[in-house]
C-alpha cells in the first residue's frame, strides 16, 4: 500500500492513492480512515505529508474530519447538475432514476415584504402565495423548499399538491419559466432545516436563492432551496471570452 516514487510531490501521490483506494472499495462511504500514524506508516510517508494530502482531500469534499473523532470518507453526491441548467428538483431526482416525492409542510397567503414588492414588481396590497415543502428521493428527504408566487398570477382555483411547481405554473397559470437568477450560499448546520432533512451536525447545506422569470422577463417565482451537500453536487462550465 506504500507510495511508489515518481516525479510529483509526495502529497499529490498520497491524494491519488487514497482516491484509488476509495474507488476500489478499500474504504467505503462514511467509513473511518485509520489514524494518521497508521495511515502514514502504511503509505510510507511522513505525517506532515499525509496531513497536507488530507487537507486538500477535505477541501475537495472527499473526506470529512470530525474533531476528536477521526477522518471519514464522504458520501458521493447522488445528484450532479450544471448550475447553468435550470432543472426542477423533480427532474433532477428522476434523472438519477429515483422516485420523487413531496412532504407538504405549510401553505398560506401573506402580505409581501418590502423586498418582495421590489422582487416581484407588485404593490404592497398584493398577496403572495407561500409554499413550504420537503422534497424526497425514494422517501429520503433531500431538499427543503420555501417558494413564493404572486397570488395575482395564479387562477382562482388551483391544486398545488403536485411534485413540480414548474408544471403547476405552466399548466394552471399559463406561465412558462424561462430562466432564473441564482445566488448560491454554502451554510453549516441549520437549527430548523437540518433536522427536517435528517442531517448529521457535520452535513453542510447548499442554499440556492432563485428568482425565476418567464420569457417576457416577468418575475414569477422566488425560491429558497436548501440542498443537502452530501447528496447534491453543482458545477458550472466557464468559457473564456
Amino acid at each position: 500500500m506504500s507510495i511508489k516514487s515518481d516525479n510529483r510531490h509526495l502529497y499529490l501521490q498520497v491524494i491519488d492513492k487514497i482516491k484509488e483506494d476509495i474507488n476500489e472499495g478499500v474504504y467505503l462511504e462514511k467509513e473511518k480512515l485509520p489514524s494518521e500514524f497508521e495511515l502514514s506508516k502504511k503509505l510510507g510517508v511522513s505525517r506532515a505529508t499525509l496531513r497536507e494530502a488530507l487537507r486538500i482531500l477535505e477541501e475537495d469534499n472527499v473526506i470529512i474530519r470530525r474533531h476528536g473523532v477521526g477522518t471519514f470518507i464522504n458520501s458521493k453526491p447522488l445528484f450532479t447538475s450544471g448550475i447553468e441548467q435550470l432543472n426542477s428538483v423533480t427532474a433532477m431526482i428522476q434523472q438519477a432514476n429515483l422516485t420523487p416525492g413531496t412532504v407538504f409542510l405549510s401553505s398560506k397567503l401573506q402580505s409581501p415584504s418590502d423586498e418582495d414588492v421590489k422582487r416581484f414588481q407588485i404593490s404592497a396590497d398584493d398577496q403572495l402565495f407561500m409554499l413550504e415543502r420537503v422534497r424526497t428521493a425514494d422517501g429520503e428527504p433531500i431538499v427543503y423548499c420555501l417558494d413564493k408566487i404572486p397570488r395575482l398570477i395564479l387562477p382562482k382555483t388551483f391544486i398545488h399538491e403536485q411534485e413540480s411547481l414548474f408544471e403547476l405554473l405552466h399548466n394552471e397559470a399559463g406561465k412558462y419559466i424561462s430562466y432564473a437568477v441564482t445566488e448560491i450560499e454554502p451554510i453549516g448546520y441549520h437549527e430548523k432545516i437540518s433536522p427536517i432533512l435528517e442531517c448529521s451536525p457535520e452535513t453542510a447545506l447548499l442554499l440556492l436563492k432563485q428568482m425565476h422569470y418567464d420569457e417576457n422577463d416577468q418575475p414569477i417565482l422566488y425560491s429558497l432551496n436548501y440542498f443537502r451537500a452530501d447528496k447534491f453536487g453543482f458545477h458550472v462550465v466557464r468559457k473564456r471570452l
